[in-house]
């Protein structure tokens, strides 16, 4: 029950901060004797300090609570077929330091670069007197976030317990998911989610992605196995998908296909990688050509056809739509939200939908949140990870930083 506490105290700093003891009480139907031996706990420990004093009304004005920013930090990290995007936060989630680096997640040796990179932003981001919490890590596939689990096609992965290898070599707690996941985490805690409980981030790109927010908890389904939005079958023996199966929505509209097509289509030259493809194909439809904008055209209208059957299940507050392939969305917007309109459930038919510009230091800033989500937690179950980020919360400065 000290636990449960602890935890709840401390997520409703985090979220609602600045905070006077007796909102605090109200808020979580405690004792004021209760909150104020666990927040006396919290300020000893340097995670909680006095920031300012409420409005008074006559009487003594109330002292308010927020986090200590600078007693722990995390790192978080994006993997993507051919870079990696790392960012440093504080405790509140703010940005401290970023990197993107060229990365090529499908070589023989991936994993220990990997490992080799993220021990050498541990030394340049190692902050004297702050506690570092842990590494959060997006990756693009399925990924068994309690068991550390990752089987990643789209880089060449098949299954393995990543997360465990990176905890043995790094030794601090390391947590993972599906990039998309971590998105949506980011949004939760920083973004348009914080006031909203019912979310979808749906992205679109080297692949097609889904992150799930229902009554405000990411759902992951079992062994990480939910928000496969992209293998959703639309065509019957369609074009080949990098999962195994044929007619996948990500082989109709994510940048792999569209160059494909554009290929066929006399484009590009035969042989054009998937980014040079995307870029000419992006710099053809800015310039009027005909066939690069039906290509688009016809990628929005299956998007968006895809997307009202999601609206339609989930009934979301707000659809979020993100990944590289936004940067082209002046081209896909048109047919997706005509689309969308037409085949949406009309009484959900109101639903907004807001684009967000590409930035991979959203994801990794996303993955981060992984980590401090952890710190704030309720230790309701057994889970190792969460439960390594939990001690070295509560552990001197001098042990983890």
């Amino acid at each position: 029950m000290r636990d449960l506490n602890r935890a709840a105290v401390l997520d409703l700093i985090g979220h609602h901060g600045p905070i006077a003891r007796v909102a605090i009480a109200r808020e979580l139907a405690l004792s004021p004797a209760t909150i104020t031996a666990v927040t006396r706990d919290l300020v000893r420990e340097g995670l909680v300090r006095e920031v300012d004093q409420a409005p008074s009304n006559g009487g003594r004005p109330a002292i308010l609570l927020g986090l200590d920013p600078e007693a722990a930090h995390v790192i978080g990290l994006k993997i993507s077929p051919d870079r990696l995007t790392g960012v440093h936060v504080n405790l509140d989630g703010e940005p401290l330091d970023h990197e993107d680096r060229p990365f090529d997640a499908t070589a023989p040796d991936a994993i220990e670069r990997l490992g080799s990179i993220v021990a050498e932003l541990m030394t340049t981001w190692s902050r004297p007197g702050s506690r570092l919490l842990g590494i959060g890590l997006g990756v693009p596939g399925l990924v068994d976030s309690e068991q550390g689990m990752v089987e990643a096609p789209i880089l060449g992965w098949p299954a393995r317990p990543l997360g465990r290898e990176l905890q043995d070599r790094l030794g601090v707690p390391v947590l993972i998911d599906n990039d998309v996941n971590t998105l949506a985490v980011g949004e939760r805690l920083y973004g348009r989610g914080r006031s909203r409980s019912n979310v979808l981030t749906v992205t679109i790109g080297r692949g097609v992605g889904l992150g799930i927010v229902a009554s405000g908890v990411v759902q992951r389904g079992h062994r990480g196995g939910a928000g496969e939005f992209g293998h959703v079958t639309m065509v019957e023996d369609g074009p080949p998908c990098e999962c195994g199966k044929r007619g996948c929505l990500e082989a109709l509209v994510a940048d792999p296909a569209l160059v494909d097509q554009a290929i066929a289509a006399g484009l590009v030259p035969l042989g054009t990688s998937i980014s040079e493809g995307t870029v000419a194909l992006n710099s053809l439809a800015d310039e009027g050509d005909a066939a690069a904008r039906e290509i688009y055209a016809r990628a929005g209208s299956t998007f968006g056809r895809a997307v009202a059957g999601l609206v339609s299940i989930f009934g979301p507050e707000l659809v979020i739509v993100g990944g590289e392939g936004t940067s082209a969305w002046v081209h896909l917007r048109d047919a997706f939200e005509h689309s969308l309109r037409a085949n949406i459930f009309p009484p959900l038919a109101d639903v907004p939908v807001e684009v967000d510009r590409w930035d991979d230091r959203r994801w990794a800033r996303g993955a981060a949140a992984l980590v401090l989500g952890a710190s704030f937690s309720a230790p309701l179950y057994e889970r190792s990870v969460e439960d390594g980020v939990r001690e070295r919360l509560a552990a001197p400065t001098e042990a983890t930083s």
